[in-house]
């Protein structure tokens, strides 16, 4: 039996977070994110794990950034307006139809979209994997922050890398040289 803090490929769903184009000049490491999304999601379609995005206010924000276009379909994205993606009509209920206990987090802002989105998706009963070296803020003092009021409540933070090891489970695979050749 798998520790339960392990992120399983069965058992697991990513949520990229509101990474959108006209974010990109204001948020540090904005690059490092959309490039660490990339591999979760080139993984995530490799493994037949389920993604989702969400974008706030895309009217003003403009879309998700080009580099993660060609993974949105009609099915898996969610326009909103408020910053819990949780509090938004019908996701909650969308997530639950997966059957899916554990949620892959990725996006921006640290402390603001996917900080209260993932504390709904506690109170909700998922367990929430923070991906460290996938999320940023403006201001990297609020994403440190961010972090920590997560971890406090039960969050999972991690890196990419990892989760990606962990939906892997083992090496000498025609699934773990593809992914290899991803963070090489």
């Amino acid at each position: 039996m798998r520790h339960s803090f392990i992120c399983q490929k069965k058992q697991a769903i990513l949520l990229v977070i509101d990474e959108q184009a006209g974010l990109a000049p204001v948020i540090t490491d904005f690059a490092v994110v959309v490039e660490n999304t990339s591999k979760l999601l080139k993984t995530a379609s490799l493994l037949d794990i389920p993604f989702i995005f969400t974008e706030q206010n895309p009217s003003k924000l403009g879309r998700t950034s080009p580099e993660l276009k060609s993974f949105i379909r009609s099915t898996n994205m969610y326009e909103k307006m408020h910053f819990s993606a949780c509090v938004e009509p019908g996701f909650i209920h969308m997530l639950a139809e997966y059957q899916r206990p554990q949620i892959v987090v990725t996006g921006t802002e640290s402390h603001v979209c996917v900080l209260q989105t993932s504390l709904d998706l506690i109170a909700a009963g998922y367990q929430v994997f923070v991906v460290e070296d996938a999320i940023a803020s403006r201001n990297k003092q609020h994403k440190a922050l961010a972090i920590k009021q997560l971890s406090a409540v039960g969050a999972i933070v991690t890196c990419a890398e990892s989760v990606l090891f962990q939906w892997l489970e083992k090496a000498g695979t025609t699934q773990f040289r593809t992914v290899l050749q991803l963070i090489k």
